[in-house]
């Protein structure tokens, strides 16, 4: 039998999967920083007591620690929303938790065929200046590409009525966190699983508006079908950051308002904030959204817009809009691959999470339930006990 052994790579994972950072770890755990450091990078390794303690205030279970990764998924790019007012640690800690629902992804792959991606192969250039991105030149790109996105995804004309399902039709995981407030949005990874690419989006998940859900999800697919995933986020200057930022921006504006259907409707009252209220019921996008579309299509003037932004100020719009609904999630693709598996007896919460710790994912059953956007219960295990009496056959009596 294989020797199980300390696995500090985990440990590492499990305290950025927290957001605690080595010092504050260090005195929670009453373990001197130096100590921690050596058990991440494999230099020493914890006692059975330090360990326990570790896992307690790290919230895994103990059996974590010791597991090697056997997951073959490859992980790359993330792209945050909200990266700005993100601070890194917030922005490791959401990584670290997709990687999570990727290796889990992959177990269930095994037993689902669920949709595979379907790239539009763009040929998108874009430009780097975040002022250039405002340029005619730029606009018409983006409308050529968002074109180019619905066709190959048969989008019909008009409202997206579900995003969340037009995006897991298309091969695309959506799943939601609870993330703290103002801090990150939603991001979207790409990971690699047998040669196959597999995006993930994670949306924060709380008090944000539907329309807020919505556009947050358009401008994460953005980003995946814009931006190359082979670069390094981190390396980008400031410009450039905000660059990619805006063309995200730009796509989900024109993808969720499209530019013949949502003209003819701007077009009949393009200055009257009541007007946008009422198409805000049709089209589930904001307020402020449809006015930056209605001035990127040129339907008002540059002096139109600033007037009714400042009246949007007035109003008290800009951090809360009239008739918004809270944003909730369908029930996830998890959720009905692991019904399925559950309603044809293929597998049972007790084997499914036997099957996630072979595979090297060993974690509890509410962080998995949190992690794939699962209800409530789903994987209760219910220990069956045989009962020592049976209903008596009266024609045995007789």
């Amino acid at each position: 039998m294989e020797q199980r052994k300390f696995n500090g790579d985990r440990l590492k994972k499990a305290r950025i999967y927290n957001g605690i950072s080595l010092t504050d770890l260090a005195m929670q755990a009453d373990i001197k920083k130096q100590s921690i450091s050596l058990y991440e990078n494999g230099k020493n390794v914890p006692d059975h007591e330090k360990v326990r303690v570790l896992a307690r205030i790290l919230g895994f279970p103990y059996d974590y620690f010791f597991q090697k990764d056997k997951i073959k998924a490859y992980t790359e790019t993330t792209y945050f929303r909200s990266q700005a007012t993100a601070t890194k640690k917030d922005r490791a800690a959401q990584s670290v938790k997709l990687e999570f629902v990727a290796q889990m992804y992959e177990t269930l792959w095994n037993y689902i065929d669920f949709p595979v991606y379907k790239d539009p192969k763009l040929d998108f250039i874009g430009y780097d200046d975040p002022l250039d991105c405002e340029s005619q030149d730029a606009i018409d790109e983006m409308e050529e590409a968002v074109a180019k996105v619905k066709k190959c995804w048969r989008v019909p004309s008009g409202p997206i009525k579900d995003l969340q399902y037009l995006l897991e039709q298309n091969g695309i995981l959506v799943t939601g966190f609870s993330i703290g407030e103002d801090k990150i949005d939603a991001f979207s990874q790409r990971t690699i699983i047998d040669n196959a690419d597999v995006f993930l989006i994670a949306v924060a998940l709380g008090s944000r508006p539907e329309c807020r859900l919505r556009f947050d999800m358009a401008h994460e697919l953005g980003h995946i079908v814009l931006h190359p995933w082979s670069e390094d986020i981190e390396s980008l200057s400031k410009e450039e950051f905000k660059a990619r930022e805006r063309q995200a921006n730009m796509f989900a504006s024109a993808f969720l308002l499209p530019r013949d259907s949502f003209s003819k409707d701007v077009s009949q009252y393009p200055t009257d904030l009541k007007f946008y209220l009422f198409l805000k019921k049709k089209w589930k996008v904001s307020v402020q959204a449809m006015m930056y579309r209605a001035r990127q299509l040129d339907i008002i003037s540059a002096n139109q817009y600033q007037y009714m932004m400042r009246q949007v100020s007035k109003n008290g719009w800009r951090t809360k809009e009239p008739d918004d609904i809270p944003g909730t999630l369908n029930e996830s693709i998890f959720q009905g691959a692991i019904d399925l598996l559950f309603d044809n007896n293929i597998l049972t919460p007790r084997s499914l999470l036997s099957d996630f710790k072979r595979h090297g994912v060993t974690l509890y059953p509410g962080m998995i339930e949190d992690l794939l956007h699962l209800k409530k219960g789903t994987l209760d295990i219910e220990d069956k006990v045989t009962p020592l009496f049976r209903i008596k056959n009266t024609e045995d009596t007789e």
